[in-house]
């Protein structure tokens, strides 16, 4: 695998459920990509979702990645809970079936294609990227409602 792309994502919600947003940058080297991307009726745990699977499906060839969000659900269901909700039947632990799992599963199938490490940080306290990708889901959000 090459260079390690550099990955961080946020979503956003105006109201939850109501119309959301995401945004994502992707680094690698001195190469730096925003993507960003909005929906009239969704919530913020599926655009923090959205935002990470654009990115991987943004990247040409198989990557180690770092992604980097401040989502603990996205964290968390990656690291901790995907494996026991796939060996239940999309079932989680409440006996529940999982929340967005069409979402879910685009993404374990796209992190199988990469090496993805996954990072949570702190919202809203000054990380420069996450700041960057909260304001492209925002914009994304604000673009979305002005052609309504």
């Amino acid at each position: 695998m090459s260079q390690t792309v550099e990955i961080y994502c946020d979503g956003a919600c105006s109201g939850n459920p109501g119309p959301g947003g995401f945004g994502s940058i992707l680094r690698s080297g001195n190469i730096e990509k925003e993507l960003s991307g909005a929906e009239y009726d969704t919530t913020n745990n599926r655009m923090e979702l959205t935002a990470a699977i654009t990115a991987l499906e943004a990247l040409k060839r198989p990557s180690s990645a770092i992604i980097t969000t401040d989502s603990q659900y996205l964290v968390k269901g990656m690291n901790e809970w995907l494996q026991g909700w796939i060996r239940r039947g999309w079932i989680n632990s409440k006996k529940d079936p999982v929340l967005n799992r069409d979402l879910w599963e685009r993404l374990d199938a796209l992190s199988k294609k990469h090496s993805v490490e996954w990072r949570w940080v702190k919202g809203h306290s000054g990380h420069p990227e996450n700041e960057r990708c909260d304001q492209l889901a925002r914009a994304a959000i604000t673009d979305l409602l002005s052609r309504s």
